[in-house]
């Protein structure tokens, strides 16, 4: 099955089941930037629950922009708190310290577009999970796809369905219950080597 997705910050758990699941992944980037979606945002499981992390842009709702040509702002130090954010969540984890160093650089390094700064974050997953998939982009807008099955919908949080996904151990779950659909970098600290296979014996609605 060919699918059709957006780029976003550390895709969410459903967005790594259609992608592992896929003949080929098609990454959408001739769309209009919109706001409150997973395209500048993650949720992670902290001490209190549900996290949500998100990248500050340069966006403007008078004027329309392309997704890639979002700004990144780094006026704070934006992600030197979602880093230490993540550390606070997951550092008792059982794999955390595996996979940390891999991903250290991506809050390091000042990112300056949106887009690049995504595909970079997905880069980084796709090597934790050692999986080397077909991708390619869009070169043009299709409101209606015609040869992939059109997962675009997954970047809207607003939207979004309960996923029957499988539990999993979570560091705080003792608190708050098992918490669905997290960004994949939960079940990648909390699963390590077995998330792939997890995410292979996940069903999205169809």
């Amino acid at each position: 099955m060919d699918i059709l997705l957006h780029p976003t910050y550390f895709p969410s758990i459903a967005q790594c089941v259609a992608m592992i699941q896929a003949k080929k992944v098609t990454f959408e980037v001739c769309d209009n930037y919109q706001k409150q979606t997973y395209r500048n945002r993650m949720n992670i499981y902290g001490a209190q629950g549900r996290m949500p992390l998100t990248v500050p842009v340069v966006y403007s709702q008078k004027n329309r922009q392309l997704y890639k040509d979002i700004i990144i702002s780094n006026d704070e130090k934006w992600q030197d708190l979602h880093w230490k954010s993540i550390q606070s969540a997951y550092s008792s984890s059982p794999f955390f310290e595996f996979y940390e160093h891999d991903l250290m650089p991506i809050f390091n390094d000042e990112a300056t577009h949106l887009m690049d700064f995504n595909f970079r974050c997905l880069d980084a997953v796709l090597e934790c999970l050692q999986q080397n998939l077909k991708l390619g982009t869009t070169t043009e807008f299709e409101l209606n796809p015609q040869h992939s099955s059109d997962y675009r919908y997954l970047v809207d949080h607003r939207k979004e369905s309960e996923q029957a996904f499988k539990p999993y151990v979570q560091v705080f779950d003792d608190k708050h219950g098992f918490i669905p659909n997290l960004s994949i970098l939960d079940l990648i600290f909390n699963v390590g080597p077995n998330a792939l296979l997890y995410l292979e014996k996940q069903q999205l609605p169809v």
